[in-house]
């Protein structure tokens, strides 16, 4: 698998969150099926969200590629407010498939972000 942050703006800066360590955190989180019209971030814009990015046709078949490769057997994760941190590939791959549920796991407490003010370009995308 690629190295992963999820990325949120903030007013302290752009946060990350390493996608390995929230896997880590959420193996002993129980699995949990989650409709997916309860994923607000479906049908809000989520991958090509920057005002300035315009996705190219390469752009979009690269995350048609991502969605049909993806693998449902791994839930997704949700942060303690029930926003996605992981797996809106496999939200829009079981959607395609006709689901109306998906599995996930929810963390019940903030996380602090891995790091805080760093732009994406900057962040390590080597694996350790």
């Amino acid at each position: 698998m690629r190295k992963q942050y999820h990325l949120r703006e903030s007013p302290r800066g752009l946060l990350a969150w390493d996608i390995d360590r929230l896997i880590d955190l959420s193996r002993s989180r129980p699995v949990q099926k989650i409709a997916l019209s309860d994923i607000r971030e479906f049908d809000e814009p989520f991958w090509f969200n920057q005002e300035d990015l315009r996705p190219t046709v390469r752009d979009v078949a690269e995350h048609a590629k991502l969605i049909r490769d993806c693998d449902l057997q791994y839930p997704i994760i949700l942060d303690h407010t029930g926003r996605v941190m992981d797996g809106m590939h496999r939200v829009a791959k079981a959607w395609l498939e006709g689901a109306e549920t998906v599995n996930a796991v929810r963390f019940t407490f903030p996380l602090e972000p891995d790091h805080v003010g760093v732009a994406a370009k900057d962040l390590s995308y080597d694996r350790d």
